[in-house]
């Protein structure tokens, strides 16, 4: 009879050992390259094109600037030497640096370079801005 309230007899304790053991980690073997055959150094690869070098820059006109007329997008007045060539041209209501460019035959990329006061790209002159005309001042 078992009484209650007692415990049974406790089971055995199983004792495991356990040998740690190194396996080596293994050593990557290399892929030989294959070598291309005769044949294959013959046949053209589409996908490369021949590499060009650039053509030489063309370079920008710099001569004396001429003045074509007034129109809409540039109205001011420019100031000349006594020769007649044109200096600066000052800025009116509603003018534009590119009709500024046009009105002068000048190049915008010209007229950047010899303005380097004129804010970004020349979309922001302001009235009464002087604008310089003179290439020969920029050098």
């Amino acid at each position: 009879m078992a009484a209650s309230g007692c415990a049974a007899e406790p089971a055995p304790a199983v004792t495991v050992t356990i040998t740690p053991s190194v396996t080596p980690t293994p050593t990557p073997t290399l892929t030989p390259t294959p070598t291309p055959t005769e044949e294959a150094a013959l046949i053209p690869n589409p996908a490369v094109p021949d590499l060009v070098p650039n053509a030489a820059p063309v370079e920008l006109p710099q001569g004396p600037a001429v003045d074509l007329g007034s129109t809409p997008g540039a109205r001011g007045t420019p100031t000349a030497d006594g020769a007649g060539a044109l200096l600066t041209y000052s800025v009116v209501e509603s003018d534009a640096f590119f009709d500024i460019a046009q009105r002068f035959n000048i190049p915008v990329q010209l007229l950047l370079t010899m303005n380097p006061s004129v804010p970004g790209l020349g979309e922001n002159i302001y009235i009464k801005q002087t604008i310089n005309l003179d290439w020969t001042a920029t050098l």
